[in-house]
């Protein structure tokens, strides 16, 4: 049997009172979702251990079943696999927002979801004015990118830019956790400042604000670590001979390469609203003719709900269960060789709260042959009676690799 993970990043959500206090997962219009929850089981997965940070690195590697306190070093790790920079032991690799700020408030967190091609010319110029032998900026996408310090030191407390919209930066500076880190807090925190002192000026950014955008006018790193000790999916899972994943964001990319898997890219493929859902659909239908697993990461929920956008959310959603789930299900199910698939976010992103929050996620499973459980429908609430119960650590992976 091959086995399909497909998951709508941040797709979970609380009761909406516009809504008539449904989650959008109740409210939305999700046929082949309810359809799959109906004829397979369901339950719930908690993806965010004690302690952990309710991140989508986190979440990610938990849905995979790795060890979060064994595994576990941030995010910027990930994204330096995924855009292929090799880290020594000593490089402290960090996620790099671009970012906008106004005034003392940090606007958002994407610095008005500017494009990879005008942010590679700003990382350039910070490269080049602000990198050295020990620091390094690394292009991403979009307004992800990649800040590389040798030896530099992981504990210091870095809070996610996407936490705090609209609220003032200079209290969520780097801070040192260890007496040792200090230096490390000071450079961090200096090159925020004389990040902004240089993209405040920059042509591009002049020409954004020109055109009412919002300006991408200053670095934001956070999630430091070291290179992680990861193995190959297909170490724990040796039915896994051959798999591959398929996502628009460096994050979920670099977790698939230290996974073992081959990253599949997307003409059109964009981490937003306006993705190529029908492009990366069929690319897992050609992925399953070969590979043993497949994960479809689709991100544009996450990010309408870091929008605060109810109804931008409410589509993203119907546009998986239509453009992305549908297609897949009627190519893969008279298969003589059987696919079981599974539908699940990685965390939930409330619209209310703009970020993610660590609250268990729903998941189903479906197979040919499965027992289905009472579940009539796919939402936070149905899955909750579902016949898998309550998940966590490598429990849901386990079960599912099994079917």
């Amino acid at each position: 049997m091959k086995h399909l993970i497909i998951l709508g990043d941040g797709m979970a959500d609380w009761a909406v009172p516009s809504l008539g206090n449904k989650t959008l997962l109740q409210y939305a219009h999700t046929p082949c979702m309810d359809m799959l929850a109906r004829m397979g089981r369901t339950g719930m997965l908690k993806t965010v251990a004690d302690g952990f940070h309710p991140g989508s690195e986190v979440a990610n590697m938990s849905v995979m079943g790795y060890d979060l306190p064994t595994v576990y070093e941030g995010r910027g790790v990930l994204e330096a696999a995924s855009i292929g920079v090799d880290l020594e032991p000593d490089d402290m690799a960090m996620r790099c927002n671009l970012v906008c700020i106004e005034g003392d408030t940090l606007k958002n967190h994407s610095a008005g979801h500017i494009t990879t091609e005008e942010a590679d010319e700003l990382i350039r110029a910070l490269e080049e004015r602000l990198g050295s032998d020990r620091i390094h900026f690394y292009t991403g996408v979009q307004y992800r990118h990649l800040l590389v310090v040798k030896g530099g030191n992981k504990h210091v407390a870095c809070v996610p830019p996407h936490d705090i919209p609209l609220q003032p930066f200079r209290p969520n500076l780097v801070k040192a956790l260890v007496p040792e880190a200090q230096e490390t807090a000071d450079l961090l925190n200096g090159l925020i400042m004389a990040s902004q002192d240089l993209l405040a000026s920059h042509p591009l950014n002049l020409k954004r604000m020109s055109e009412g955008k919002d300006p991408a006018n200053s670095i934001w790193p956070w999630s430091p670590g070291y290179r992680p000790k990861m193995e190959p999916l297909a170490n724990k899972y040796p039915s896994i001979r051959k798999g591959s994943v398929i996502t628009a964001v460096d994050l979920i990319r670099g977790i698939g390469r230290y996974a073992g898997l081959r990253c599949i890219d997307v003409e059109g493929a964009t981490g937003l609203y306006t993705t190529n859902y029908e492009g990366k659909a069929q690319a897992a239908i050609d992925a399953l003719k070969t590979d043993d697993f497949v994960y479809l990461h689709i991100e544009a929920s996450d990010e309408a709900g870091h929008e605060g956008d109810v109804d931008l959310k409410l589509k993203t959603i119907e546009y998986l269960d239509q453009r992305a789930v549908k297609p897949i299900w009627e190519a893969v199910k008279d298969w003589d060789e059987p696919v079981a698939i599974a539908v699940l976010p990685d965390h939930p992103t409330p619209c209310e709260l703009r970020t993610h929050t660590a609250e268990p996620i729903p998941f189903l499973i479906y197979y040919p042959g499965i027992e289905p459980d009472a579940v009539q429908a796919y939402d936070e609430v149905s899955c909750r009676e579902g016949g898998y119960g309550m998940l966590e650590k490598d429990e849901f992976m386990n079960l599912f690799m099994n079917s």
